[in-house]
């Protein structure tokens, strides 16, 4: 098995101490999120963007889609930010999970781990990747 759950990258949480990642909706950074097959190997230790293993297929271009960032908001003591959910129109592809990945700054170093749980086809059809409520218990990073 290639994937083995949703995680945040740990390269991710010292880089966020260093100041590598802007999340503003405004002014922030670009974030990208890229699909992998089931031959992709990502680990926590999953430390920038890479090609190998990306899919490929009718509606989908390499390193992916670009993300509409939400501001980073907070609840109670927990801080937490997330995107709108992003479509590859009349698509033929299938993934098993995803890179989340920030595309300005230098190496593309990644930022979270998506597991599908199986391979998900679209045939001519949206392919979406639809994030979690935006909210302290569920929103796609959060830090408490």
């Amino acid at each position: 098995m290639a994937f083995t759950g949703n995680f945040l990258c740990t390269s991710f949480k010292v880089e966020l101490l260093k100041g590598v990642h802007n999340f503003s909706a405004a002014g922030g950074d670009t974030f990208k999120i890229a699909l992998y097959d089931n031959n992709a190997s990502f680990t926590a230790a999953t430390t920038a963007y890479t090609a190998s293993n990306e899919v490929s297929g009718t509606g989908y271009s390499a390193g992916g889609n670009t993300l509409t960032n939400i501001d980073p908001t907070s609840s109670g003591t927990t801080a937490f930010l997330d995107f709108a959910d992003t479509t590859w129109s009349a698509a033929t592809i299938t993934a098993r999970g995803a890179l989340i990945y920030n595309s300005s700054a230098v190496g593309n170093p990644a930022v979270a781990v998506l597991d599908f749980g199986a391979d998900k086809t679209s045939t001519a059809g949206d392919f979406t990747v639809v994030f979690p409520t935006a909210d302290a218990s569920n929103a796609i990073v959060r830090i408490a």
